[in-house]
């Protein structure tokens, strides 16, 4: 058994660090992938997109804020696991009413800490984001690698009906409500439905498993599609709902998982990027405009499109709106028929909590889309 302060961490291809143990005593798997964010770990935690994958801080120190019960992304934590550097050892923010570690202990989330990110972060740079173990109640590497090659890989996880709604619930704008908004929740954040009501639109959550039917039922001016996790070749019943809300001629917009979903069902293919984008300070490029906007990312697929030119599909044409400029991968689809835009995409968040807040303009882009439908 391990020292009661003891803790291992072991990556499939056997690489391993020994630290102590932070927030609940156990062990636990998943895909060992790294955020970039300086801030904003509250709202990281309890992203839905993060299921099924343990993350490792890079910023040097974690835990300065506290925890707080106004800034959660979604009813709990849904990280496998957390791996920090340093620990702060008391919150300093006037908003804080626990610490980060006794949050981690309450919902049972296995962690680390006093381990070297910075070398772990670049390790899974040049090999690629894989399939980790942490335990702080046995420390011995060979039995916990056993464990970490056992156990299921990102690729083909199908992880939407862990995360999704129930039920549907609504959210309402403050003002009366100027569209309909059917939302497929496939692991959506809070500050999402929220962006969309504070321009006056009236948003229906939907489970992820929502017949095209019950769509329609709304009689929705537009539908989105949120982020999510895992891998979306999986999220079949998604697809064909985006395809059957596109026959429909009804606006679409998607973000993230949802992007991916929007590439899918127009029938482009999607990939397993290397380490993936995971952070708030990712730059993106507006191909049409030539602008730039720092973005927040949580995503590990990507849509594979020409970057130049357009594809042709059944549903119109289809080009690459956004570039990131750290590696060229597909940010931003758009789709248009005869020159006029019928749906749009990102893989990045535009409601980004906790920021930056430079893509919040997509939710207006989306009023605009649904407005020029209505004329």
């Amino acid at each position: 058994m391990a020292d009661p302060g003891e803790a291992i961490l072991v990556l499939e291809d056997g690489t391993t660090f020994r630290g102590r143990a932070f927030g609940a005593v156990g062990r636990t798997f998943g895909e060992a992938v790294f955020a970039t964010g300086m801030t904003g770990y509250q709202e990281t935690l309890t992203d839905p997109s993060y299921r099924g994958q343990v993350v490792i801080a890079t910023a040097p120190q974690i835990g300065n804020t506290g925890w707080n019960d106004e800034d959660d992304e979604s009813g709990r934590i849904w990280v496998s696991g957390y791996v920090v550097r340093d620990p702060s050892p008391r919150p300093s923010s006037w908003r804080a009413t626990r610490s980060l570690d006794d949050e981690l202990v309450a919902q049972g989330v296995v962690g680390i800490s006093g381990i070297d990110t910075r070398a772990l972060t670049r390790h899974l740079r040049q090999a690629g984001a894989m399939r980790v173990g942490v335990s702080s109640v046995d420390t011995d590497p060979d039995a916990l690698l056993r464990e970490v090659l056992a156990s299921p890989s990102m690729v083909g996880a199908d992880l939407v009906g862990d995360v999704t709604t129930p039920q549907p619930y609504l959210v309402k704008p403050n003002e009366w409500p100027r569209f309909t908004v059917a939302a497929l929740d496939l692991g959506i954040k809070r500050a999402t439905p929220a962006a969309m009501a504070a321009r006056g639109m009236r948003v229906h959550v939907l489970p992820a498993t929502t017949s095209f039917d019950e769509v329609m039922a709304l009689r929705p001016d537009g539908v989105f599609l949120s982020n999510g996790p895992g891998d979306p070749s999986t999220c079949l019943p998604a697809i064909a709902l985006c395809r059957q809300v596109l026959d429909a001629g009804l606006p679409v917009f998607g973000i993230c998982l949802g992007n991916q979903i929007f590439g899918l069902a127009l029938g482009l293919q999607t990939y397993k990027l290397k380490f993936g984008h995971r952070g708030i300070n990712q730059p993106v490029l507006d191909v049409a405009t030539g602008t730039v906007a720092i973005t927040a990312h949580n995503h590990g697929f990507a849509v594979d499109a020409p970057r130049e030119g357009s594809v042709e599909t059944p549903y119109g044409l289809v080009e690459v709106s956004h570039r990131c400029l750290n590696d060229d991968c597909v940010e931003g689809l758009r789709l248009t028929v005869d020159g006029r835009l019928r749906g749009f995409s990102v893989q990045y968040h535009p409601e980004a909590a906790a920021g930056p807040h430079d893509a919040e303009h997509l939710f207006d882009d989306f009023a605009t889309l649904m407005a020029e439908r209505g004329r």
